[in-house]
């Protein structure tokens, strides 16, 4: 049997309030980057495009060759692909973060979140900040390794 967990220590007002702050701000920033990260659905219709002939690509003042259009339709299908899959990950991270701080929850899976939000200037970068200031707080993260559904 596993002994009792001890109490977790109890968080000031000012950081508890933070911890809230950052959990709704890490929903919003969230949102934002889901919706910024659908942008390359623009290049995956350029290439849907080049592929079915509706775009005709031109290379040295002619015509290009099927290959060469097969080529440039699949490179923008893929690359647009991969942009959107990465971005629509991230987002979901963040939301994820967000729901782990206010649950006091994954100590370090926000503070990977925090680090790879630096990356979207200017609002993800202010938020990871934030962020991973108040996390690193030695109050903060005592609180996060005593919560009780952090070993759940």
């Amino acid at each position: 049997m596993d002994a009792p967990l001890p109490p977790a220590p109890a968080l000031s007002l000012e950081d508890a309030s933070h911890l809230r702050l950052l959990s709704i701000f890490h929903y919003v920033v969230a949102g934002l980057t889901a919706l910024f990260s659908l942008f390359p659905l623009i290049h995956v219709g350029i290439g849907i495009a080049a592929l079915s002939g509706a775009m005709p690509i031109e290379s040295n003042g002619g015509a290009a060759s099927p290959d060469e259009t097969r080529l440039f339709g699949w490179l923008f299908i893929v690359i647009g692909s991969v942009l959107i899959l990465c971005g629509l990950t991230l987002a979901g991270f963040m939301a994820y973060a967000g729901r782990c701080l206010a649950r006091q929850q994954r100590h370090t899976l926000c503070l990977v979140v925090a680090a790879l939000s630096c990356m979207l200037m200017p609002l993800g970068t202010v938020l990871g900040v934030f962020t991973l200031i108040v996390l690193l707080r030695p109050a903060v993260k005592a609180a996060f390794d005593a919560s009780p559904t952090a070993h759940a």
